[in-house]
């Protein structure tokens, strides 16, 4: 009679069938990586470099990308020093409540954007909830400026806040504790050793935040509108050039992702250095 074969004998025979499958993981991945990458790159090598120049000389080049770089650096300031004590709190907290806020604050990046456009008209409009009473005062945000910098902060924010909670949630409980045996207050001990450890990754969260508020469409054009000047962004000045001349709109899109691989390249190196760190 034939002995039942051992649990190590089992496993070696199931690993031993996965090469089998191999060829056709390979061609799931390669699949997926060719639809990642491939309109990318139709994108960039279809764009020649006269048409990009001319592209780009569009008279709604300029004011939507000085709106957008003025309006996404208010964002992120905002975002980083009103996100960041909020994150040391929520890394530091073990109460469920502080789960659930963190729970809610990530609300936003599931939200359709056209969905957090009306919500935020709703709520800011001249007849919601809080820009009722803004209106009276004369402070009216909808369709303008302040409209687009409270859009790119919506949808942008949890994006800073979800890599500031792990950037302190990763850090040593002994040292933030050996700091304050030592006598450094609750602010010192935020300011002299939260920040510079967690530096990495609040960078890093910073720079996925602000990529994120540069590409902001929906809610912006729900919220704010898609006014040449005043509320137009690069994101909406590709729209409005789709609808008029396909050049133009190529050469804008093109710029965008440009900005985009150059944070990319950014956030892989912070990353990079901080592994580098820990070993």
């Amino acid at each position: 009679m034939t002995p039942p074969p051992r649990a190590d004998q089992q496993t070696a025979r199931r690993v031993g069938r996965w090469p089998a499958a191999a060829p056709v993981a390979v061609v799931l991945s390669a699949t997926l990586l060719l639809f990642l990458v491939l309109p990318t790159a139709a994108l960039i090598a279809t764009a020649r470099p006269a048409s990009l120049l001319a592209g780009l000389s569009n008279q709604l080049v300029a004011p939507a990308l000085a709106l957008s770089l003025a309006t996404t650096g208010v964002a992120l300031l905002v975002i980083v020093v009103c996100g960041t004590p909020l994150a040391w709190w929520l890394a530091r907290a073990r109460s469920r409540r502080a789960r659930w806020i963190e729970t809610a604050v990530q609300l936003p990046t599931v939200i359709p954007p056209a969905v957090a456009g009306i919500a935020l008209l709703l709520t800011f409009g001249r007849r919601g909830v809080v820009g009722a009473w803004l209106d009276r005062a004369g402070l009216g945000v909808a369709f303008s400026a302040a409209a687009v910098v409270m859009a790119q902060i919506f949808v942008a924010a949890p994006f800073y806040l979800t890599a500031a909670v792990a950037a302190f949630g990763r850090m040593d409980d002994a040292l933030l504790a050996a700091a304050r045996s030592l006598g450094a207050s609750p602010a010192r001990v935020f300011f002299l050793v939260g920040l510079p450890l967690a530096r990495p990754g609040l960078v890093a969260g910073a720079a996925m935040s602000w990529a994120r508020a540069l590409g902001e469409f929906g809610a912006t054009l729900m919220f704010a509108g898609n006014m040449a000047g005043r509320t137009q962004t690069l994101p909406l000045a590709i729209y409005s050039a789709l609808e008029s001349d396909m050049r133009n709109a190529q050469a804008l899109s093109v710029l965008l992702v440009g900005v985009a691989f150059a944070l990319l390249i950014v956030i892989r190196r912070l990353q990079l250095s901080t592994d580098v760190a820990r070993m």
